[in-house]
C-alpha cells in the first residue's frame, strides 16, 4: 500500500508518495509540477532544478519567466501560436500550453492514488491526472483530457521532464529511429524548424554559426554532451513510435530513468537537450508527445495532433521506472 502526505516545499503546498524504491513530490499550484524523482536505493535525484525560486509569473507568462525546473506539464500546445480552426479560430496558445502556469486542484483518491485536476482557461477542456505507483520502483500517471465543447479539439500534450545529466550519459530509444525534424538548435547548429538529420550520429548543418572546426565533426546525438555552454536542440523523431519507451541511462553506474506509454494514445518521441545554450543550464528532458513539433497550429496543418471528440475523452499513461 503506498500513501500520499502533504508536506510542503518553498512554502507552497506539496503532496509526496513513496515506496521502498522512489519517492515523488508534487506541487499542485504550480501547474501540479513534479519538484522531486529520487531513486531511494541510491539517493539519485533525477530532476533538475535551476536554483530559482520556485514559481512563474501567471497564467500565459512566458515559460522561461518562471523557475524552469523539475516537470511540467505541456499542454494544449508548446510554441506560442494561434489556434487555426473554428470554433477557436485566433485565439492564441500561450507559451508551453496553459496549464503549467495555472494552479491544479489535488485530491487523494483513496490510499494509493493522487488525482490532479485543472480546467482550460481560453479553451474549453478539463485535464485530469492520477498519479500512482505501479510498482516499488514504477510510478505511474493517467491522463485524461475531457472536450467540454461540441466541436473536436486538437490539442499536443508532452511530458516535460528536466533530467539532471551528466557528459557520457546515454540516451536510448526504440531501434528503427533513424531520422530526427529539428524544431529549435541554438545556432542552426542542426538547421531551422523542420530541418532533418539523422540520428544518432547526425551532421552539423553547413550554414551553422558554430566554429568551423567544430561543424566539421559528426555529432552523437544518443550521448550526453559536455557543458560547453552554446548548444541547444529540441528534436522530435520525424517517424511515429512502434515501440513506447525511452531511457536516460548512467553507464558510470548503471542507474537509469526509463519511461514507457502507449504508441496509439501517445505515437511522437521529442528531446530536449540544453549543454548551456539556452539560459546556460544543463539538462536533457525525454518528451513523450501526443502530438509533433511544439507548434500546435503548424501540427494541426500536417494533420500530426491528437483530436479529442466533440464532448468526448482522450485518454493515455505514462510510466516512469529508476533503477
Amino acid at each position: 500500500m503506498y500513501s500520499w502526505t502533504k508536506t510542503g516545499r518553498e512554502g507552497w503546498e506539496a503532496w509526496t508518495s513513496e515506496t521502498s524504491a522512489l519517492a515523488v513530490t508534487i506541487v499542485p499550484a504550480l501547474g501540479s509540477k513534479i519538484v522531486s524523482l529520487t531513486n531511494k536505493a541510491t539517493g539519485r535525484e533525477w530532476l533538475w532544478s535551476s536554483g530559482k525560486p520556485l514559481g512563474n509569473r501567471g497564467y500565459g507568462s512566458p515559460f522561461g519567466e518562471g523557475d524552469g525546473s523539475g516537470w511540467d506539464e505541456m499542454f494544449p500546445g508548446i510554441n506560442a501560436c494561434v489556434y487555426p480552426d473554428v470554433p477557436w479560430q485566433g485565439l492564441e496558445v500561450p507559451d508551453h500550453g496553459e496549464v503549467w502556469s495555472l494552479p491544479w486542484r489535488a485530491e487523494q483518491m483513496g490510499d494509493e492514488s493522487l488525482k490532479c485536476s485543472v480546467e482550460g482557461r481560453r479553451f474549453p477542456y478539463a485535464l485530469d491526472k492520477s498519479v500512482s505507483f505501479a510498482k516499488d520502483d514504477t510510478l505511474r500517471i493517467d491522463y485524461t483530457v475531457t472536450n467540454l465543447s461540441d466541436s473536436p479539439f486538437s490539442f499536443l500534450w508532452a511530458a516535460h521532464p528536466l533530467l539532471k545529466v551528466e557528459e557520457g550519459m546515454v540516451l536510448r530509444v526504440p531501434s528503427g529511429l533513424e531520422t530526427i525534424e529539428m524544431t529549435y538548435s541554438a545556432g542552426e547548429r542542426l538547421g531551422g524548424f523542420g530541418a532533418r538529420r539523422a540520428w544518432p550520429i547526425a551532421e552539423p548543418d553547413a550554414s551553422s554559426d558554430a566554429p568551423e572546426g567544430e561543424r566539421d565533426g559528426p555529432i552523437d546525438l544518443s550521448r550526453v554532451e559536455p557543458n560547453a555552454g552554446r548548444y541547444a536542440e529540441k528534436y522530435y523523431f520525424a517517424d511515429k513510435l512502434t515501440e513506447g519507451w525511452a531511457e536516460l541511462l548512467d553507464p558510470a553506474s548503471g542507474e537509469a530513468v526509463t519511461f514507457r506509454f502507449p504508441v496509439d494514445r501517445v505515437p511522437y518521441l521529442a528531446v530536449w537537450a540544453n549543454y548551456g545554450g539556452y539560459d546556460g543550464h544543463y539538462h536533457v528532458a525525454i518528451e513523450p508527445a501526443t502530438g509533433a513539433m511544439d507548434d500546435l497550429a503548424y501540427a494541426m496543418n500536417e494533420r500530426r495532433t491528437a483530436v479529442v471528440a466533440p464532448r468526448g475523452q482522450y485518454r493515455w499513461h505514462l510510466e516512469i521506472s529508476v533503477r
